[in-house]
């Protein structure tokens, strides 16, 4: 049942515990008083007022650091975090960035094929800048080069080894499916999705913003389905958006390497 799923997920994160156990108490006594009429009067009237007192509390603005914490920070808060970690169990990713030149790295892009592309039901689908619209690769590379205090990258570079990673990837044969797509100009975010379509979805956004320090300040914020419903599903609708207007590549494969014979059949 989906009630107790959400149970046992707030049991093990230990989230909303005072209000499940209330809700146990008052289920219980619901039942007593279907067979008993002789229950004391005084924990009737403690049950109903411990139910309205956390109804209003809940009901409260909430003003916690630590909650802000969790959906609110930067790109560092990932130097931390494997990889493996961020991929593993995922069955559905979803990218879209100007070159995702940083997330697409070598060791990245095993991993999707040792963990996502591995299911037969995985699936992995890319995003990023048309390196032929040669005006908006200029415009986003202002945004994202030269508004930087201390870059390490440019963009046209970066797009370009993505590109061939990409083209790359696509000719790997692998149980679960690999497409990307060309956008034509930078909306001003990177977004990525891991499992949307699930309850324990997750989608991180990066803002970028018109000044940085460097590429690692920029905002970042990670929603889940369950705590921030409304925007989360917003940005999955963006990603969508994003998919339904790109286009596929026009040359998706690349020339053979020296020494590598062409199949005959193809």
């Amino acid at each position: 049942m989906r009630w107790l799923r959400r149970v046992a997920r707030d049991l093990r994160r230990r989230r909303n515990i005072d209000a499940h156990a209330l809700t146990v108490v008052a289920v219980l006594y619901a039942l007593a008083s279907l067979f008993s009429d002789r229950l004391d009067d005084d924990f009737r009237w403690a049950v109903l007022l411990s139910g309205l007192g956390l109804l209003i509390y809940r009901s409260l603005p909430e003003d916690d650091p630590a909650a802000a914490a969790g959906i609110l920070h930067d790109r560092s808060v990932y130097d931390t975090v494997p990889a493996a970690s961020l991929f593993a169990g995922v069955r559905d990713v979803r990218v879209f960035a100007p070159s995702a030149v940083n997330l697409l790295s070598a060791q990245t892009c095993e991993i999707l094929r040792n963990s996502v592309l591995r299911r037969e039901d995985g699936s992995v689908r890319i995003v990023v800048l048309d390196p032929r619209e040669e005006t908006s690769v200029r415009q986003a590379s202002r945004q994202l080069d030269e508004s930087v205090e201390f870059p390490v990258q440019r963009l046209p570079a970066a797009l370009e080894t993505t590109m061939e990673r990409l083209r790359l990837m696509s000719r790997w044969e692998t149980p679960g499916v690999f497409d990307y797509r060309l956008l034509s100009y930078s909306p001003g975010f990177s977004l990525v999705l891991l499992d949307p379509d699930t309850p324990a979805g997750r989608a991180i956004v990066e803002i970028h913003g018109f000044h940085n320090l460097s590429t690692s300040s920029r905002m970042h914020l990670e929603l889940t389905r369950g705590r921030d419903e409304r925007w989360y599903g917003y940005w999955v609708e963006q990603f969508d958006h994003i998919w339904r207007s790109a286009r596929g590549d026009v040359a998706p494969v690349l020339p053979l390497a020296s020494g590598e014979t062409k199949d005959p059949r193809k």
